[in-house]
């Protein structure tokens, strides 16, 4: 190929710990030939590569008909609604949909779930975009030496999603050389488990070192290798605690902070956050709007005295349960919002369109005809008034407190159980708890959902705890066969390419 064009939005502020000047230019089909030849051309290439962790809308050539949003909308929703953590209960005639949202709140989803779908492409659009880019790169002018660091950054990034889609689909086509035409053929889950282990292995010692904010460095490279390690046994049926254990204590230069200063506005500035998705609505970054999709739609009278407020869609919520399933000081059950609603204006009660009061319940008595105000609102990333459509918290998807939950765990597997304690007890005494005497599952479990709630993990912790194929509120005991803990393979991808075969029991 003579030439590549890559589509990039190219904001300089997905590489925050390289540079923090956020007027660059934005560039759209660069060509080979004409652009990419200096190190400093590269980087914003480069750039590029983080670009695709924001995901695409449907309306784009990319989310072709699924919103691929990581954030917020399919492939959140996805991760989370398959959990007991949350669900998208049917209100009236919102949020129906064909029945998608039921399909994953049941397990019962087919092949042509427009979430499973949207969760597919969003990865490997990703990888596709990077090994353009992984392509450009071996055909610069920069050194041998400088382009294995830069591919290494790449590959990295390039593993995080084979990572995703070896998590929620198994048996998936490794795809690394941009040359070769030919249709892809699926390959093993435990094939896909060791491609993403050796791509690690290669590229961690030229990983840029230390705290860099935004950069796929090897602290980010350890944490993904950690969460490998942590789930072998579901991937590959043996357990690899000891392992897990060891990449996490590679992880270094992390500490600690106020929980929510985690979720600000300004969150860049956390020294808890080891990797996360940058986002500034002034540079046109879109996709994230999760405060749009869980609020009520008159949430806008107690954000602003005047009323004016982005949308609100009143869709997803946390389950039932889950609300009460924290201790009343766990300053954590803030992340969710009940209750009634107070008027910013003047402190009266906020009304819903029916002249009933804005009071969120933790209970959604019919989940399929539920009433507008039930459900516990995703309340963890902060708003303000002048909050825009596109929201400025930078979405995070690695955090030191992880490293720390994943060496309680990893000791408690190995029989270790008070060695993990002080682990898990750093995260308790943060949130104002008691520290715990005793270390156990269903406190491990707790811990995991509590400290994450609406981060996207639960799923795979409820699989790896065995959770998952058990009845919980709105959803019975999954079949014998356990099939539901992959996804299908979507069968519009399958009716483009005859080589992708199809994951047991569907």
């Amino acid at each position: 190929m003579n030439k590549i064009f890559i589509s990039a939005l190219l904001t300089s502020s997905l590489l925050l710990g390289a540079c923090t000047d956020l007027s660059e230019n934005l560039y759209d089909k660069v060509s080979m030939d004409d652009y990419g030849k200096t190190p400093a051309e590269i980087q914003t290439i480069v750039s590029g590569a983080y670009a695709t962790l924001r995901g695409y809308g449907a309306n784009t050539p990319e989310g072709n008909g699924a919103n691929c949003y990581p954030t917020c909308e399919y492939v959140f929703f996805l991760d989370e609604c398959a959990s007991d953590e949350a669900c998208i209960p049917t209100r009236g005639t919102d949020w129906y949909d064909g029945g998608r949202y039921q399909q994953v709140q049941f397990h019962t989803w087919a092949t042509d779930n427009a979430m499973v779908l949207s969760a597919w492409r969003y990865s490997f659009t990703g990888i596709s975009k990077i090994n353009a880019i992984i392509y450009q790169v071996e055909a610069s002018e920069l050194s041998a030496e400088a382009k294995a660091n830069v591919t290494a950054e790449l590959r990295g990034l390039r593993a995080y999603y084979y990572w995703q889609l070896l998590d929620k689909f198994g048996n998936v086509p490794i795809v690394t050389d941009f040359a070769n035409t030919e249709l892809p053929t699926s390959t093993t889950r435990l094939k896909v488990f060791e491609f993403v282990e050796k791509e690690m292995a290669e590229i961690l010692p030229q990983l840029p070192t230390g705290v860099q904010y935004g950069r796929f460095t090897q602290n980010v490279g350890y944490t993904l290798l950690a969460r490998l390690y942590l789930n072998a046994e579901v991937y590959t049926g043996i357990p690899r605690w000891q392992d897990c254990l060891d990449a996490c204590g590679k992880v270094t230069g992390y500490t600690l902070t106020a929980y929510f200063d985690n979720f600000a506005t300004q969150n860049e500035t956390s020294p808890e956050i080891i990797f996360a998705i940058p986002y500034d609505h002034k540079q046109g970054t879109v996709g994230n709007y999760l405060a749009s999709m869980t609020y009520h739609y008159n949430q806008k009278l107690a954000f602003d005295p005047n009323g004016i407020y982005q949308w609100c869609g009143n869709g997803i919520s946390a389950q039932p349960g889950v609300y009460s399933s924290f201790e009343e000081n766990d300053m954590r059950r803030q992340s969710l919002l009940i209750g009634q609603q107070k008027s910013a204006k003047d402190g009266s009660d906020v009304l819903m369109d029916n002249g009933e009061p804005l009071n969120y319940t933790e209970a959604i008595v019919n989940y399929t005809n539920a009433l507008q105000n039930e459900g516990a609102r995703l309340n963890k990333y902060a708003w303000n008034p002048n909050d825009a459509w596109e929201r400025d918290n930078d979405w995070v998807l690695m955090r030191y407190a992880e490293i720390l939950l994943m060496q309680a765990e990893c000791n408690f597997r190995l029989g270790y159980p008070d060695t993990g304690l002080p682990y898990i007890n750093q995260l308790r005494t943060r949130a104002g708890l008691t520290a715990l005497t005793t270390l156990t599952e269903e406190a491990l479990d707790k811990e995991w959902l509590h400290e994450f709630v609406f981060e996207g993990l639960r799923r795979t912790v409820n699989i790896r705890f065995g959770t998952f194929f058990k009845a919980w509120w709105e959803k019975g005991d999954d079949p014998a066969d356990k099939r539901t803990g992959l996804y299908p393979i979507p069968k519009e991808e399958r009716d483009k390419n005859p080589n992708l075969g199809q994951n047991p029991g569907y």
